[in-house]
């Protein structure tokens, strides 16, 4: 159960983190109009971490890899509609991006991580 809990936080903290860290470097706000530049470079950058946060949590849960990756996908989803409900009048797409985009990927990291050959085999 703690190494469930662990997987799981260790992949959202890799997908916020990296998102945390993107914005905060870059100087623009999450729930803010940006250059269409900005938001493709941003979307794709949220989608590769997510991708890994999937691929972590799977990895590190050992056991049911696609349901630990699925709970950060609904993770990742969860938290942009509490975000849409909390700022409707704000700029969306970033929220946009992590329902259809990047919690999709958080998912796909997890059937990635499903197929790859357990760590120390040698196949």
């Amino acid at each position: 159960m703690l190494r469930s809990i662990g997987a799981v936080a260790a992949g959202y903290i890799i997908f916020g983190g990296s998102a945390a860290l993107l914005f905060q470097l870059s100087g623009h706000a999450p729930h803010e109009q940006a250059p269409t530049a900005f938001k493709i470079a941003s979307i794709v950058w949220g989608a590769v971490f997510a991708l890994v946060a999937g691929w972590l949590t799977a990895r590190v849960a050992g056991r049911k890899p696609a349901t630990h990756a699925a709970v950060v996908a609904g993770l990742i989803a969860l938290s942009a509609i509490v975000s849409l409900a909390a700022r409707p009048a704000d700029a969306i797409w970033s929220q946009i991006a992590a329902l259809v985009v990047m919690a999709p990927c958080a998912l796909a990291g997890g059937a990635v991580a499903r197929t790859a050959p357990p760590p120390g085999s040698d196949t």
